[in-house]
């Protein structure tokens, strides 16, 4: 389900690209076919990705492809998310997530179903009713 609910959240961040990124960019005449990790537009991407997902963390606990599959964000010991946590979470583990690619594999195989991220900062997701 965690897998279905980020392929939905990368749609729905693919979109906000191009329904805001992109006009802005061709608005200010900014190239937009660039292929540099270090272009503005791969930066403003890069942006909105994880605002998305470090906003709808915070403030939701969940992401509009958590929310559609009826999964939450959740901290062990009963407690709100801090920026902290969030960020931590959403930014720095997802990267050493990404990179270890077992980092995603584990999710399957833990009782909590946790990948690495959610090793690091003592989260889970979980079901809602």
């Amino acid at each position: 389900m965690r897998f279905w609910a980020f392929l939905l959240d990368l749609v729905v961040v693919g979109s906000i690209e191009r329904l805001v990124v992109n006009p802005l960019f061709r608005l200010m005449k900014i190239s937009l076919v660039e292929a540099n990790m270090f272009a503005p537009v791969s930066i403003a991407s890069a942006a909105v990705f994880y605002l998305y997902f470090v906003l709808m963390t915070k403030y939701f606990n969940q992401t509009l492809g958590k929310m559609v599959f009826g999964l939450k964000v959740v901290d062990l010991h009963q407690q709100n998310l801090t920026w902290g946590t969030v960020l931590f979470r959403e930014w720095i583990g997802r990267f050493i997530s990404a990179t270890v690619v077992i980092g995603y594999i584990i999710v399957a195989f833990l009782p909590k179903k946790q990948g690495l991220h959610d090793l690091f900062t003592d989260t889970t997701v979980v079901h809602t009713d």
